[in-house]
């Protein structure tokens, strides 16, 4: 059975650092179910440390079935910190939304985009000297291409950017890295109008 919901990331999807049942994809779909909307476990196709070019990859590899009710798209913030230029990652995010729209039946509002968190604030940016000011910027620059993008195809957009630089921003993994359990469920409040939305459509 295909699951009806199918979540394309990188880190921040599949949830490193924390529980299965914790990660965001999760915790959604626990959410809905608590409130009559079964949505079934989502299937996710993420792994730490993707960047576009390795989701699209795994995306053909994986050939997951359309016919989705629900598809989440999160990546870029591996793009952005080894380095990737801009214009590469708007062409590659444009292939990647196109897909996700393709898995959804051509239904571009079943998709929802969740933005990049900033990885800046965190003390493993502390701890490695990043530029907290050059990340911002950087993410604010990628976030900026795919929301763009994700408004013309005419897809769901959710800024999850500024939990992860306030009311998130000491909510983290041991790693102190990724987001935490108690994070993701910050996510998850903001995901979950706009999921319910596209999973109405």
């Amino acid at each position: 059975m295909v699951a009806a919901f199918l979540a394309l990331g990188d880190s921040y999807t599949i949830g490193e650092g924390v529980e299965v049942a914790e990660a965001w994809p999760l915790q959604l779909a626990t959410r809905f179910a608590a409130e009559g909307l079964v949505i079934g476990t989502p299937e996710v196709i993420a792994t730490t440390g993707w960047s576009t070019d390795e989701l699209a990859a795994a995306i053909e590899a994986a050939r997951p079935a359309a016919g989705r009710a629900l598809v989440s798209l999160l990546i870029g913030v591996n793009n952005q910190y080894r380095g990737r230029d801009v214009d590469n990652y708007r062409d590659e995010f444009s292939i990647l939304l196109d897909r996700a729209i393709e898995l959804a039946d051509g239904d571009a509002a079943r998709v929802v985009v969740v933005s990049i968190p900033d990885w800046g604030v965190t003390p493993f940016a502390a701890a490695h000297a990043a530029d907290a000011a050059k990340v911002a910027a950087d993410i604010d620059r990628f976030n900026a291409i795919a929301r763009g993008i994700t408004i013309t195809r005419a897809a769901h957009w959710v800024d999850v950017t500024a939990i992860s630089r306030g009311a998130g921003r000491d909510l983290l993994a041991a790693d102190g890295l990724h987001p935490s359990a108690a994070q993701y469920t910050l996510w998850v409040e903001a995901i979950a109008p706009i999921a319910r939305r596209a999973w109405g459509t």
